[in-house]
């Protein structure tokens, strides 16, 4: 009985929080326009006191106490630091706080449940299952997000040698390079044109194209669109052909990407030695030894 309230609280507490997760952008498109449509309008009080939702009064103070106090559990952590790793994993939707939040509520939530599951059995093994749930609540939000950051890194790789090369083939027909990555906007889909447009929005409000493309090589940990920034900035400043540089960036992250590829596929054999020998060859042995092993217990027993 104690199992299944624990398996039915665990239950409703991740529906919780994936449907949070998942409404996450539907609700703040919903302020956005909120607020612009509230904007400029003037509000007049008669005197009493607006009264603050649910929400304003409750969650967010309490989201915004529980992440300052996993800070002060981690110091190393900053908040700078996880809206990078939030926008390095495409979740730029979830603020720092909700993510440090969750982080803390998975943490109490295995705690308390830890707890009840050892006062229920009193063995140590209960004890032990409390610091795992504990442990797993805390790690398992930054580990999916990590896993998230480097599939979205893997893919944006992949993406680059194809986007520059259209790049290149726009900037040598005469557009410049803001209209060059408009153009690769509206062709292609990925993770790697999503950064683009965002970088293309910075640049459009009034920020300049270095730091636009900083921006867009700290949100994506990969080395080679961080020689490609690198390369359209030094070609800025010193009035290099734009459309050369692209060339050469392509051809070389095609080259990567080729040998990034042969190194996957000399590690395949050996990653399957592995599961080969724990799976295939026990079964091998039961069926060549197996008669054998009939025949021997027949003969010992004649």
């Amino acid at each position: 009985m104690l199992i299944l309230i624990i398996a039915s609280a665990c239950l409703a507490g991740a529906t919780f929080v994936l449907g949070q997760v998942v409404t996450a952008p539907e609700r703040d498109r919903r302020a956005l326009v909120r607020r612009a449509a509230a904007y400029g309008a003037v509000r007049i009080h008669d005197g009493r006191e607006e009264r603050q939702s649910l929400r304003d009064r409750v969650f967010v103070p309490a989201v915004s106490k529980l992440a300052r106090l996993m800070l002060r559990v981690n110091r190393r952590d900053s908040v700078e630091l996880v809206q990078q790793r939030l926008l390095a994993a495409g979740l730029g939707h979830i603020s720092p706080n909700s993510f440090l939040a969750v982080k803390g509520f998975l943490a109490g939530a295995g705690a308390f449940f830890g707890i009840i599951l050892w006062i229920g059995t009193g063995s140590g093994m209960a004890f032990l299952m409390l610091i795992g749930l504990v442990a797993a609540g805390y790690i398992a939000p930054g580990y999916i997000v990590g896993l998230r950051a480097r599939g979205r890194r893997d893919r944006v790789q992949a993406g680059l040698p194809d986007a520059l090369d259209l790049l290149a083939v726009s900037v040598e027909a005469g557009l410049g390079f803001d209209a060059a990555i408009s153009k690769l906007i509206d062709h292609m889909e990925g993770p790697l044109i999503d950064e683009f447009g965002l970088a293309l929005s910075e640049m459009r409000v009034g920020e300049s194209r270095q730091d636009a493309l900083k921006k867009l090589s700290a949100r994506v940990d990969s080395s080679e669109l961080s020689a490609f920034v690198r390369a359209i900035i030094q070609a800025d400043q010193l009035g290099i052909s734009l459309g050369r540089i692209l060339r050469v960036q392509a051809v070389d992250s095609r080259l990567k990407r080729q040998a990034a590829a042969e190194e996957r596929a000399m590690k395949a054999p050996i990653k399957m030695l592995f599961p080969t020998v724990v799976f295939i060859f026990p079964a091998m042995f039961i069926v060549v030894l197996g008669p054998a092993l009939i025949g021997l217990k027949g003969l010992f027993n004649f």
